[in-house]
């Protein structure tokens, strides 16, 4: 330690020294936190999860047959099937799966109609297999949807993973919000597109029925009553040959309840030859009904068949309606494409509307409020989704950190009576941040997946606060006990009170290394582990360098020696 004494010492001595330590410093701190905006460490709500499911949503066009979307199902598995990692898929056609986490918020549990489907894949324990579920799902991403999409034109396929944190409708949203529904429904395919080309977003959606031509068939009443048949006649039989009803009733002495006898014509014969309104035309032709004298009518003589267009189903949110389009991220945070997209959206949406940010620093502050140039008609664009969890959440931690901050000078100040002490002891656990971020630089160097600071890193660097500052209070306090019970100058004390606690700091920060290196290799709480291990690294060399060159410059620390001392409780390195 009489090494350390002499460094401290001889640096303190120049003013050359002194300063060279101020500007590496500072420098250090620029650069690591420039690695944020420069996307060399990125911010994240929490890693990807390697679990041992993902399942698949298939979504084809309003009005595509459950034959069609079979086929695109079909597809899918066939690429799947081939994966040496997955045990078993179960497909659910025309419905979503049984309601798990990812699937809470997503809207599973409504899905009943023919252009839908899920498949749920099981894969082999994830402690067992090599690749994560993630990079697996990465992987096959562009692979299926390059293959099985075009079957169906207009398909979406998406991969949805089991989420690390709460459930989100998709890690991107975009909400459009206004009263006039079509265009709201446009302004919803302009920020589709522009997610579509927005880096490191996939499986672009947007969750608005599509608008396409079907038949109506109208019964004629008057027609009707003078062929000689009821209105329930046609009824049954438009329901017989296209949905299928039950018809009677069969009881057994194996079943407590009556089994119903359901009736429906086969495929072939249900069929349509295409979507023409002819081919509806001669469909109906083709049944025919028996009126009260025995006479067959065929029922395209008391039907009308009208072409209309299909109706929309409508969100609402807080009372008011939207569309929401949704967007994954591929293995990249949320953060960066939000604002990269947002910049896109202000930039496009400006030369036919009059695009407002959000006002101050709100929940949604994110928001963009669009005017119609011609119609004064008001729209707003909302974002949600992981992404603003993760905004959300950053904020919180940074307004937790900052709190932290001001309860410790506040403390510091009643302790010390004075504002520069308080602020040096601030400064120094401040500067713990350099060993924070450089940290999971590092770790993500050696590691095959990128590795985020997540809000588990944050937990971490607030933790560190407390730890850090007492590495500074006790050079401060020993120095003062050195300067006012042993008359030493204030140079001498500084180095002498540095050697000294050097080996209780170096010991502290051990043990909390090597308590903290359980957690760097865990997918959620890694970035706790990094953060405690490289802060801690940090917070020691900024107290044993950065911290007495701050104290031999403030006056504040010119302490006199005291009439009384208890110099019984001091100790000095020899």
């Amino acid at each position: 330690m009489k090494r350390l004494e002499e460094l401290i010492y001889r640096i303190l001595g120049s003013k050359r020294k002194k300063m060279m330590v101020i500007v590496l410093t500072a420098l250090a701190f620029v650069l690591t936190i420039m690695m944020l905006p420069t996307k060399i460490v990125q911010a994240k709500m929490l890693p990807g999860k390697s679990d041992n499911t993902y399942s698949v949503y298939i979504d084809t066009p309003t009005g595509t047959s459950i034959e069609e979307t079979e086929k695109v199902s079909e597809c899918v598995l066939d690429i799947l099937k081939n994966e040496k990692e997955v045990v078993n898929m179960e497909l659910f056609l025309g419905q979503g799966i049984p309601l798990d986490y990812a699937g809470l918020v997503k809207g599973a549990a409504m899905k009943h109609t023919e252009n839908v489907a899920e498949i749920a894949v099981n894969l082999t324990d994830k402690h067992t297999r090599d690749e994560k579920s993630f990079t697996m799902v990465h992987r096959l991403r562009p692979i299926v949807k390059k293959k099985c999409e075009p079957v169906v034109p207009g398909t979406t396929i998406r991969f949805i993973e089991q989420p690390a944190g709460p459930p989100t409708l998709a890690s991107v949203v975009v909400e459009v919000h206004g009263d006039d529904l079509e265009k709201v429904r446009e302004l919803s395919f302009d920020v589709a597109k522009i997610l579509q080309q927005t880096d490191g977003l996939v499986d672009i959606d947007v969750m608005a029925d599509d608008i396409y031509d079907k038949y109506e068939l109208i019964p004629d009443k008057e027609k009707i009553a003078r062929s000689g048949l009821s209105v329930e006649q046609v009824n049954n039989i438009l329901y017989l040959a296209f949905e299928g009803m039950v018809i009677a009733h069969k009881n057994s002495k194996n079943v407590p309840d009556q089994i119903p006898i359901f009736l429906i014509l086969e495929k072939k014969s249900k069929a349509l030859e295409s979507k023409s309104i002819e081919a509806l035309t001669s469909k109906l032709a083709s049944l025919n009904l028996m009126n009260m004298k025995g006479m067959m009518v065929p029922l395209s003589e008391v039907v009308n068949v009208r072409k209309v267009k299909s109706n929309p189903s409508i969100m609402h949110k807080d009372l008011s309606r939207m569309i929401n389009v949704t967007a994954e991220t591929d293995m990249v945070s949320q953060v960066y494409p939000l604002l990269d997209a947002r910049e896109k959206m202000m930039e496009y949406f400006s030369k036919n509307y009059i695009v407002e940010k959000e006002p101050g620093m709100s929940t949604y502050m994110f928001d963009l409020h669009l005017t119609d140039k011609k119609t004064g008609k008001k729209y707003l664009l909302r974002w949600d989704g992981e992404m603003k969890v993760t905004l959300d959440t950053f904020r919180d931690l940074g307004a937790a950190f900052i709190a932290a901050l001001v309860l410790i000078f506040l403390l510091l100040v009643v302790y010390y009576k004075s504002y520069v002490i308080s602020g040096i002891v601030l400064l120094g656990s401040f500067l713990s941040i350099i060993g924070v971020i450089l940290g999971h630089w590092v770790a993500d160097l050696v590691t095959t997946e990128t590795f985020f600071l997540t809000a588990t890193s944050l937990i971490g660097f607030i933790a560190l606060m407390g730890i850090s500052s007492r590495n500074s209070l006790l050079l401060i306090d020993f120095t003062k006990s050195l300067m006012e019970c042993h008359g030493m100058d204030k140079r001498r004390a500084i180095a002498v009170a540095t050697a000294t606690r050097a080996k209780p700091i170096a010991l502290t920060a051990i043990a909390i290394i090597l308590g903290s290196a359980l957690l760097a290799s865990d997918p959620i709480f890694g970035g706790l582990g990094v953060a405690l291990i490289s802060g801690t690294v940090a917070a020691v060399f900024v107290s044993l360098v950065f911290v007495p060159v701050l104290m031999h410059n403030a006056k504040a620390m010119d302490f006199t020696p005291a009439d009384q001392c208890d110099i019984n409780n001091i100790s000095i390195t020899k």
